[in-house]
């Protein structure tokens, strides 16, 4: 069995050419700091569903805006993608914002808000502690 599936393969491959694409060829002023996080190929390599996210902007509103441009410029960059990557169809591209990055950020900030409260509450048990004298 094979280690890896063509569809994977073609896959990372689409998302290094896209992050480097997107960053260098597309002039559009309304898009942001668009990163290229993860891309999946259907089986049939007819769709690749690429997964993005913004670089400082949660809003709604801009990652809609964002999302439309890259869906504007998605033949152009389907056409440089042609000429770099040797397949005999290039996938039609749809963009998708990635919701796990910004989940796992809060998720992390949770975990530090927990952690200090609770070294905190250590820190005033051993306060405590150190308030009483040995018997």
């Amino acid at each position: 069995m094979r280690e890896f599936k063509r569809t994977d393969r073609v896959a990372d491959q689409l998302q290094k050419e896209l992050a480097v694409l997107i960053q260098r060829e597309i002039k559009d002023p309304r898009l942001g700091m668009v990163t290229v996080s993860g891309a999946t190929v259907s089986r049939d390599l007819g769709y690749a569903d690429i997964y993005v996210t913004l670089l400082g902007e949660q809003a709604p509103e801009r990652i809609k805006e964002n999302l439309q441009v890259l869906k504007r410029a998605s033949g152009f960059l389907r056409s440089q993608i042609a000429r770099r990557i040797q397949l005999r169809h290039v996938p039609e591209l749809r963009f998708h914002f990635d919701e796990s990055v910004v989940r796992g950020q809060q998720l992390s900030s949770l975990i530090d808000e927990a952690v200090s409260t609770d070294r905190a509450r250590q820190g005033e048990e051993g306060e405590d502690a150190q308030d009483e004298e040995p018997r």
